[in-house]
């Protein structure tokens, strides 16, 4: 090997993939050990590429990597799980690049995030194999990722007062917290909340993650709430999400 190259293998999602010539690709990989890196793999392109299934969008598999100053390339690559599939509905998988697209904006280079890969993995599985409910998955990943990207919002009680629980509740997206009726008074920019959408929210954020997907809202309530999720993640991140705006042009 190389003087100053090193070789190391990482089990990665591919959540960005762009051609580079004929034959090669230039990929983006959100590892379990290295947070984000960008790979070029040579050949991957090529009918007899070994390399070509795993370095394709939306394959999770295991990457043998050799990495020369800052410069990575695609030694060896296994494809463990494809979640693309071909006939999938377009809202779904508009909906699998913004998880990808959350990924690119929420996770840094050369940090390990094995819990956000986790959140993005399962919310694939849930999304693409069990085929739950879109804006619900939707909802669940852009709220669990705002905690986990230190965005968590205050839903424990009323900021003003302490109160659990009213008819209505609001939620201030700006600041992440919130107000029962009483409190709301000289507070702009708030949007009611209802007692099922408090106790999803709540659920979200708080839950144990392996009771993250066990719950289900009526398909309204869920439409609502992804409405809500989808401004917080995007005003909190100060990121207009390119693949968010697709999704919302195609979603039934």
């Amino acid at each position: 090997m190389e003087e100053n190259q090193s070789r190391f293998t990482t089990e990665a999602l591919v959540i960005k993939e762009m051609s580079v010539g004929e034959s090669d690709r230039l990929v983006t990989l959100f590892t379990r050990d290295y947070g984000i890196i960008r790979a070029f793999a040579a050949g991957a392109k090529s009918i007899k590429s070994k390399k070509g299934t795993a370095t394709s969008l939306l394959t999770y598999g295991s990457f043998t990597i050799l990495k020369k100053k800052d410069t990575y390339k695609i030694y060896e690559a296994t494809p463990i799980r494809l979640f693309f599939a071909a006939g999938s509905r377009i809202d779904v998988l508009a909906l699998a690049q913004y998880f990808c697209e959350l990924c690119g904006v929420i996770v840094s280079s050369g940090i390990p995030d094995g819990e956000f890969l986790r959140l993005i993995l399962n919310s694939l599985h849930f999304l693409i194999k069990e085929r739950r409910y879109p804006p619900l998955i939707k909802a669940i990943t852009e709220l669990r990722a705002a905690a986990l990207a230190g965005f968590m919002p205050n839903l424990v009680a009323c900021e003003g007062c302490g109160k659990f629980e009213d008819d209505i509740m609001y939620f201030n997206i700006s600041e992440g917290r919130l107000l029962c009726p009483d409190c709301k008074a000289n507070s702009g920019g708030l949007t009611p909340i209802d007692p099922t959408l408090l106790s999803a929210m709540r659920h979200i954020v708080y839950s144990e993650f392996s009771r993250l997907y066990s719950f289900t809202i009526p398909e309204e309530s869920a439409n609502r709430l992804s409405e809500i999720t989808g401004k917080y993640i995007t005003l909190q991140t100060d990121h207009r999400f390119a693949a968010l705006d697709f999704y919302n042009t195609v979603k039934e």
